[in-house]
């Protein structure tokens, strides 16, 4: 009896041991990081630095899974039916958690229930930009020429209920404007007609516009964050410019599978958060008027909630629906 309660007793520790230790060697073995864009954009670019940053202190890689279309429903839905083990993570964004809820009727995935939040990790206002050749140097005369001529002045974006899109019609509600959207596939194709002024205005990153915002291709006449940019000191918020309560800030974030084990959770919070203090990832982001940030679980689950109402509004008075 002694023997078979001693031999009880190993048996248990064996597998107690072996429990901690599956917990406490997370990871073990790569981690992918689907990003629901695609290679070379700015989601990319921010996922792939955040991805070697993290890298070295998880002494694991995490490849990057570039899953872009569909407004990110694609990458989404595929995280969402990943096995909860912390392996397969999901670049998310205001566009896949906060406003594809209320632009498709039928979402393959739940944006609260199938996902457990990691952290928040960056934050990126959007430029109001105009073509050079509308003449126009401020917002005062952008909204005055748009009441004169209605529908007159056309605002491009990276596809109908796109963010971009949405900060347009957020900004023809608060100034009574009629604008004529006109919708791209992606920024690429409505960067070449912004320059050629073939489309008058959009509402994008500064990433996309930097270089010719800097040659005076176009004219950056204001940003969408409360705060001006670092990168753009002279260049007013939309909400100094008479647009009170303007506020977009396109937000990016590591989410998991639902179900994924605390443990893993803390951990890959954790590093994510050690990853986006760090002073050199910082500086390159703030150069590209990107903002780092950075959460606990709980707090990025909020704004998630907090944010899919707020953009309920936007896109039911937009008109703006999927299929």
């Amino acid at each position: 009896m002694d023997q078979f309660l001693k031999s009880k007793k190993g048996l248990l520790g064996i597998l107690l041991v072996t429990l901690m230790s599956s917990v406490h060697a997370f990871p073990n073995k790569p981690i992918k990081l689907v990003v629901p864009y695609p290679a070379g954009g700015a989601a990319d670019v921010m996922a792939r630095g955040l991805a070697l940053k993290m890298s070295t202190e998880l002494g694991q890689p995490i490849v990057i899974d570039n899953r872009g279309g569909a407004s990110g429903t694609t990458a989404s839905e595929l995280v969402a039916k990943s096995s909860p083990d912390g392996y397969t993570l999901l670049f998310g964004a205001m566009q896949t958690h906060a406003i594809n809820p209320a632009l498709y009727d039928k979402l393959r995935y739940d944006p609260i229930k199938d996902f457990a939040p990691i952290s928040l990790t960056h934050i990126n206002p959007r430029v109001l930009v105009v073509s050079s050749s509308l003449q126009i140097n401020s917002v005062a005369e952008l909204v005055a020429l748009a009441k004169k001529k209605p529908d007159s002045v056309s605002f491009g974006s990276a596809g109908n209920g796109s963010s971009s899109h949405l900060a347009g019609v957020l900004f023809a509600n608060l100034t009574g404007t009629d604008l004529l959207h006109v919708p791209y596939k992606g920024s690429a194709p409505l960067v070449t007609d912004l320059l050629s002024g073939r489309v008058n205005i959009s509402f994008d990153s500064y990433t996309v516009y930097a270089g010719h915002i800097k040659s005076g291709k176009v004219k950056a006449l204001a940003v969408t964050s409360k705060d001006r940019m670092q990168v753009l000191p002279d260049v007013p918020t939309l909400n100094e410019s008479g647009l009170k309560g303007y506020e977009i800030l396109n937000w990016l974030g590591l989410l998991a599978p639902a179900g994924t084990p605390d443990a893993v959770i803390k951990s890959l919070n954790r590093v994510a958060v050690q990853s986006m203090k760090s002073a050199d990832l910082r500086q390159q982001l703030l150069e590209v008027g990107v903002e780092p940030a950075f959460s606990t679980p709980a707090q990025f689950s909020d704004l998630i909630k907090s944010d899919g109402v707020k953009w309920a509004e936007i896109v039911k008075k937009s008109g703006a629906t999927i299929d």
